[in-house]
């Protein structure tokens, strides 16, 4: 399949994007879309710092798409080479009359890592470089799943918030799974009842107690409706997690300290993951490999690097301790 050239960005200049062609299913063309940030020769002097060499990948979340631009540059500033993918359905990759984010089975995503990969390889002319992924809540997920499966494709695993255990706990995800399953093989597609009551959007937007302006199509301010066939996929790769993945590069994941998952608004909320339940997300992150840290975050929102600037400078100190622990 042909690809399309790079093309300015959204984000605007130095912001690149490059289309990634993906086939077609059952509701027309999918794509995925690559973004990375265009550097300069002053960029290129000062690439040193204990992610020199390496390539990291960023994987977005459920209702969600790449817009921080603070991320990118604060880990090229760690010496990496730093690249952002839309999923297929997702953001810049979601075409007219398709379901925004559905996907049947998480394994699908391959395609879209793969494709890009593909592209970030390229540029290097076969250098040997490390790749690190780094993925944020049902990202997260999905960049476990995928490094469990490609053990020899990947030097380290980032992870803000991975949504590795449904909100309930195991017990919970075990109850409701069975009804979940059934309804995605009835009706995949059929609407599940809205949960999302809007207070992640308010930690986070411009227009509420946050401080970011983003694309409210892309990121809706309740998230995309929800799908028994999706959700089942996500309850699949949660339950793989469960059963140990075996992941045996460093894998640094990062929560907030607290969550607050409650019907009605509080002040607090601008200072908590509203989203997962960090506590079983943490102990998850133990079945992820042989050397897995976990840093909890005082304050930290749901994404970490979205928080308060006092915490997003303590989890940009935790990826530059802990990328000194990588393998050359």
């Amino acid at each position: 399949m042909t690809r399309t050239e790079w093309t300015e960005d959204v984000l605007g200049a130095p912001y690149e994007r490059l289309e990634l062609p993906l086939g077609e299913d059952s509701e027309g063309a999918v794509v995925a879309t690559l973004v990375r940030r265009r550097r300069s020769a002053a960029d290129l002097l000062h690439a040193g710092g204990p992610l020199h060499g390496t390539d990291v990948l960023y994987v977005h979340g459920w209702s969600d798409y790449f817009f921080q631009t603070e991320l990118a540059e604060r880990i090229e500033r760690l010496g990496a080479r730093f690249h952002a993918l839309d999923l297929r359905k997702y953001g810049r990759s979601l075409r007219p009359r398709q379901t925004p984010g559905f996907i049947d089975s998480l394994e699908t995503y391959d395609e879209d890592i793969g494709a890009a990969l593909d592209v970030i390889r390229a540029e290097h002319h076969g250098e040997r470089r490390r790749l690190v992924p780094m993925g944020h809540s049902t990202g997260g997920l999905t960049l476990s799943l995928w490094a469990a499966r490609h053990p020899e494709a990947v030097d380290g695993l980032i992870l803000n918030s991975p949504w590795l255990e449904f909100q309930a706990s195991a017990v919970g995800r075990a109850l409701v799974a069975p009804m979940i399953k059934l309804g995605a093989r009835r009706n995949p597609l059929a609407p599940l009842p809205a949960v999302d009551p809007g207070f992640y959007t308010r930690t986070v937007s411009a227009t509420g107690e946050g401080r970011w302006t983003y694309d409210q199509e892309w990121r809706p301010e309740r998230g995309f409706p929800l799908h028994p066939g999706w959700l089942a996929a996500v309850f699949d790769g949660q339950g793989t997690v469960e059963h140990g993945l075996g992941i045996a590069v460093p894998v640094l994941t990062m929560l907030s300290d607290k969550s607050m998952l409650q019907p009605r608004w509080d002040e607090g909320m601008a200072h908590a993951d509203v989203a997962l339940n960090v506590d079983a997300v943490a102990h998850r992150a133990l079945s992820l490999g042989d050397e897995v840290t976990v840093r909890r975050l005082h304050g930290a929102l749901h994404d970490v690097v979205l928080s308060a600037g006092p915490v997003r400078e303590q989890a940009y100190e935790a990826i530059g301790r802990w990328a000194h622990t990588l393998p050359r």
